[in-house]
């Protein structure tokens, strides 16, 4: 068998694999249930904290050039999760910005989260350039509002993108980021205490390659990734019984919901966040949240309507 016919096969049979996973994972994909906006304005990468008796919602802004250039951070407010009030920018590049300046003809702030911890809220974020970079905003005033500033003022925490905080139960508190990488933070919260390392599934190389999300819901850890199949912007999720893992194999959870993130509501039930980033999602580039739930074989699925 000559080289070039053996390279061939190795191809076609590498291809064979990746759609037979490919067309499983669709098969198993569980049902997306009706979920709309929760109102009518441009935001990707949609975040809900509840905190001091009100729901806070943050995301990507700035369209329609939001690729390039956008102002800042924008915040909303909510008592139900049904009616949204905008609190306007809470942190902007013309008043606020210390390293994430102009750079390859970007200036986009991207895929903000707000936490609360510590009695105080902080603000993960990522810089669109080529090459990325992720920072941490602390609010000076312990209100959701801020303003916000830098915990490191003279360059990002890591050079990738879209960052994210976890807090386990012992009280530590860990930043997230890109396709799983994980360090424990600071006492201080100035940066990060340890080398990353990279939380892996038990059937991939990564749960997916961007949108990482640490979470734990009934004793177990879940993390989240968005990843791209078939053209469909998807939540994938891999589960564990301790932080570090191992964790199991990674699987689609929410059909579209790529770039999300998981909450509990001041009843207790759980959701998940989305905002359509695919053709095939029920629409684009718009806040929502949809409930979800654990299924009997331990895996976080859409809620039924009952």
């Amino acid at each position: 068998m000559s080289g070039r016919v053996l390279f061939l096969g190795v191809v076609a049979l590498l291809g064979g694999l990746m759609n037979s996973w490919t067309a499983a994972a669709q098969e198993a994909a569980p049902a997306l249930p009706a979920v709309k906006p929760l109102f009518d304005f441009p935001v990707r990468d949609t975040c809900v904290c509840l905190a001091e008796g009100s729901y806070y919602l943050i995301g990507t802004t700035g369209a329609p050039t939001w690729w390039k250039t956008n102002e800042g951070i924008r915040l909303w407010r909510s008592k139900d999760l049904a009616q949204w009030e905008p609190l306007g920018l809470v942190w902007s590049f013309e008043k606020d910005a210390t390293w994430q300046k102009m750079r390859d003809n970007k200036r986009a702030i991207w895929a903000p989260e707000l936490h609360y911890l510590h009695k105080n809220f902080w603000i993960t974020y990522c810089i669109n350039w080529e090459s990325g970079g992720t920072g941490i905003l602390k609010s000076t005033t312990g209100k959701a509002e801020g303003p916000y500033v830098d915990v490191k003022t003279d360059g990002p925490l890591t050079n990738e993108i879209d960052a994210s905080l976890f807090q386990d139960e012992d009280g530590k508190v860990y930043f997230v980021y890109q396709d799983g990488k994980i360090a424990r933070m600071k006492d201080d919260m100035t940066g990060l205490a340890e080398t990353p390392r990279l939380l892996k599934p038990a059937n991939a190389e990564h749960v997916g390659f961007e949108g990482a999300f640490l979470f734990k819901m009934q004793g177990r850890y879940f993390l989240s990734c968005a990843e791209f199949i078939d053209n469909q912007y998807h939540c994938m999720i891999a589960g564990a019984d301790k932080l570090e893992g191992p964790y199991g194999d990674r699987y689609l959870a929410l059909p579209h919901a790529g770039h999300n993130m998981f909450f509990r509501d001041a009843q207790g039930a759980w959701w998940s966040t989305f905002f359509g980033n695919d053709d095939r999602a029920p629409f684009k580039e718009r806040p929502a949240i949809l409930r979800i739930e654990l299924s009997s074989s331990g895996r976080i699925v859409p809620m039924a309507p009952r």
